[in-house]
């Protein structure tokens, strides 16, 4: 093994690409082929998407691991432990596994010079056929069409609510980065659309594999019915599900997709009952998904929000839950995000502005983030660790704290208290 540990598996493949992200998908194809991985013994889910992926994993998880399933769950990025990238079940892999997993795709591809992310890619579905998983979930990284995971064909394609985001990569507008996310999708394997406005582009990819697609408010719909909900498509209904635990009011168009996904499941044979669907939906839990947390200075909410789309969700969420006092935000964001949009979006809900450069190469300099912020009170701090806890001193036990920009930055902020330590 040419590594022991994980950060030192990590440093060396970063080395062998001059950036850190580098799109297609012909290095992870020819390594999996040698590794016999590109036809799978389980059913693969595929999760595209600019917003909504990460509590989409969530449920579904939850739902099938309860329905007795052994669940693979593939996700970037992670939030405090690298481990967190691969699971099975409710479990994150040890370290040792993926150290292994790791060795077995070095010695597989040569000179073949794979990115971190293809490596973790390949990983995940070796360590899915060595456990003999009875089902994977796969979350994309960046886009769809030429992301490593598209390496894997998808059994179901879920498509979550798309905005602008990386758009150097994805194209500027919803049709462009929509086709990149169908890119997910195979011929005449189901299609499910979470967004209320599918695009066009999705609607003729998915017309030209002829997938089945099956889209929010169109095959499938939802009702919000204040302390329960209702779902309903041909063939099926659910009422009175409990509301989802997840914080946000964007969980019930997630989990309204999530369901028709579990109905198509259903349909191949899967036992999925009523009850665990419920228990799965009370008991999912993710960290920095407008995340509330009590400490002894007052209310912080960690939100990984970093696109206009998920700007104006948590603007929604803060206007549902407001507070006695004033709003502070803690922000850091990456530089090929777009920091002036999402910034105009919340400035009407936030009176102080606390700004720092996050722990990434990637990073936007604290000196642009400030640029794009129309208001007298900003700050700006070395880290966000600095700026966290000096306006966790310096605030009213009735204000409330508000960190979002990036999932760097919510975790920076967490893991400054004890009980994340």
């Amino acid at each position: 093994m040419r590594f022991s540990t994980i950060a030192d598996w990590l440093t060396w493949q970063n080395s062998l690409n001059r950036t850190e992200i580098v799109l297609g998908l012909s290095r992870c194809q020819e390594v999996a082929t040698c590794l016999n991985l590109l036809s799978p013994s389980f059913p693969v889910i595929t999760i595209a998407g600019t917003n909504g992926k990460g509590s989409s994993v969530t449920f579904l998880k939850n739902i099938l691991t309860l329905s007795g399933l052994k669940v693979g769950s593939n996700i970037s990025p992670h939030l405090f432990r690298y481990n967190e990238r691969i699971s099975i079940g409710q479990q994150a892999v040890s370290d040792q596994k993926i150290c292994e997993a790791f060795s077995i795709i070095d010695t597989a591809r040569g000179d073949i010079p794979l990115t971190a992310f293809e490596f973790i890619t390949l990983a995940a579905m070796w360590i899915f056929h060595e456990e003999k998983v009875d089902i994977a979930i796969l979350e994309v990284g960046l886009g769809g069409r030429l992301d490593a995971i598209n390496t894997f064909n998808a059994d179901i394609a879920l498509i979550t609510p798309i905005d602008i985001d990386h758009s150097s990569s994805l194209g500027n507008n919803r049709e462009d980065i929509s086709y990149e996310k169908a890119g997910i999708c195979r011929s005449n394997k189901p299609v499910v659309c979470t967004d209320f406005s599918v695009t066009n582009r999705i609607k003729a990819h998915a017309a030209e594999l002829n997938a089945p697609l099956y889209c929010q408010a169109q095959e499938f719909s939802y009702q919000d019915e204040g302390l329960t909900w209702s779902w309903q498509t041909k063939g099926g209904s659910y009422d009175k599900l409990p509301l989802p635990n997840l914080a946000g009011a964007f969980q019930l168009q997630n989990a309204s997709g999530v369901l028709m996904v579990i109905h198509l499941l259903q349909q191949q044979g899967f036992s999925i009952s009523l009850e665990h669907i419920k228990q799965g939906l009370q008991q999912a839990t993710i960290n920095g998904r407008f995340q509330s947390l009590e400490t002894k200075q007052g209310v912080c909410i960690f939100d990984v929000a970093h696109n206009p789309l998920a700007a104006k969700t948590l603007k929604n969420n803060l206007a549902g839950s407001p507070c006695k006092g004033k709003t502070h935000a803690v922000v850091g964001m990456l530089k090929d995000k777009d920091s002036a949009q999402v910034f105009d979006i919340l400035q009407s809900c936030i009176d102080t502005w606390h700004i720092a450069p996050l722990d990434s190469p990637r990073t936007e300099t604290a000196e642009t983030l400030t640029q794009h912020i129309s208001s007298n009170s900003v700050s700006d701090y070395p880290s966000i660790k600095a700026a966290y806890q000096t306006i966790q001193n310096q605030r009213n036990i009735q204000d409330r704290v508000i960190i979002f920009g990036s999932f760097f930055t919510v975790a920076e902020a967490l893991t400054a208290e004890e009980c994340f330590l």
